[in-house]
This record gives C-alpha cells, sequence and structure tokens, in this order.
C-alpha cells in the first residue's frame, strides 16, 4: 500500500471523529454521508486506505460491494419510499473523486428525488466500438 495523506475518514475508522455508522467488521467500515444526495446516502470505505481502484486489491473491492448490497438492503427494509439505489464510486479528480480513499456511495432513490445521471449517451459506429473493445481487451492482458 502506498503511503497517502491525511483523510477525514482515517479518523472515521479509527473512531476519533464523528460518523454515524451502520456497519463495520474487519475490512470496512459504512456510515452515513455528512453531505447526502439523497436520505439515507451511506459511504462504505476499506479500513486501508488505497487512494485509487488501481491501488484496491481486487478481494477489498469485491467486499466493499458485498457490504454496499447489504447496506442497499437495510436502506430498502428502513424506509419504505426508497424504490431503488444506486452506486457510485469516483476514481480520480476527473470522475469527481473529492477524498482519495476509496469510497462506495449507496445512494438510496425515491420517486421525484431529483438525483440522476445528466450525461448524454452517444451514439459511436460498431467500428469504433470494435476499435475502442480492441485497445481495452489488449490492456487487460498486459495487466
Amino acid at each position: 500500500m502506498v503511503v497517502n495523506p491525511y483523510t477525514i475518514f482515517a479518523e472515521i475508522i479509527a473512531g476519533t471523529a464523528e460518523a454515524s455508522r451502520v456497519h463495520e467488521d474487519e475490512t470496512a467500515v459504512a456510515f452515513m454521508d455528512i453531505r447526502p444526495l439523497t436520505s439515507g446516502h451511506v459511504l462504505v470505505v476499506p479500513r486501508q486506505q488505497f487512494r485509487t481502484l488501481e491501488e484496491l486489491p481486487p478481494e477489498i473491492g469485491a467486499h466493499l460491494f458485498v457490504v454496499g448490497q447489504k447496506v442497499a438492503a437495510a436502506v430498502r427494509a428502513s424506509n419504505p419510499r426508497v424504490a431503488g439505489v444506486n452506486f457510485f464510486l469516483a476514481d480520480g479528480t476527473v470522475a469527481g473523486q473529492e477524498i482519495f480513499h476509496v469510497h462506495l456511495h449507496v445512494i438510496p432513490r425515491m420517486i421525484g428525488d431529483g438525483f440522476g445521471l445528466r450525461a448524454r449517451p452517444s451514439s459511436p459506429q460498431r467500428s469504433e466500438l470494435d476499435r475502442q473493445a480492441t485497445e481495452i481487451a489488449a490492456a487487460l492482458t498486459r495487466s
């Protein structure tokens, strides 16, 4: 693991900063986001700090997703207005990452909540999709 600068998540995990916890185990901690996009928005973070997905070991990433699934089910069970759940993970500044400690957002969705993706999808030609697929597949074999 790379030595990383301080993040508030380190204090939350250590119990020295306030957090409204919903789950913790030997690998991950889940707590309420203090800037929720919707009511019930939870963050799932690994106890160890990894700045990026590239640094995150696959088994810890898998565990974050398992905890996220459990939290999503609990959010739905705790609030009958929840009609769906979005998972969101930003990797890098351009993707919207603000705290450089990998974290999975579990965002409850209610009808009319105003949250959603605002991007406009494109419609590339099959030849362009094939070109991109070839490049990505080649990069996968190198990693």
